[in-house]
């Protein structure tokens, strides 16, 4: 039975022996409630509509222990602006990223999965986790050029 994603973080905070604060899970679950993929500005902005006082820097710390952690996947997607997704409970996926508008598809394919893992046998690698991003041009902004 998978562990819950709050299971998951406590364990992770007790490993290496860190403390739930209140803030702390005040951040969780305000992360794990957003769904899609966010910038950690947007991440800020909803937890101080819960928390006006709590600083930036608190919680930059607690998204990189979500990263840590495993719960957090970050995404850059080349313009400058890292994204963030939920990286537990979720079905792995890749993506498909508009270059022009930012367009961000979710794509899976089992096909792209079994060659992954055949070539990283074929190198001797064991895989313990992968991203693929494909970068192009989305039909609508390739409509308007």
């Amino acid at each position: 039975m998978l562990k819950s994603a709050e299971q998951v973080f406590i364990e992770y905070l007790k490993e290496n022996k860190l403390t739930l604060t209140p803030q702390r899970r005040a951040i969780v679950e305000i992360f794990l409630r957003t769904e899609g993929h966010f910038s950690a500005e947007r991440l800020c902005e909803l937890v101080r509509e819960v928390l006006p006082e709590l600083g930036q820097a608190t919680i930059y710390r607690t998204l990189k222990l979500l990263l840590e952690s495993g719960l957090a996947e970050a995404i850059d997607p080349g313009d400058g602006v890292v994204l963030y997704e939920h990286g537990y409970g979720h079905e792995h996926h890749d993506h498909l990223l508009c270059r022009v508008c930012g367009r961000k598809v979710e794509v899976q394919d089992p096909l792209i999965e079994s060659r992954q893992e055949a070539l990283a046998e074929e190198h001797g690698f064991t895989l313990t986790r992968h991203r693929m991003y494909l970068y192009g041009v989305c039909p609508n902004c390739r409509e308007s050029e």
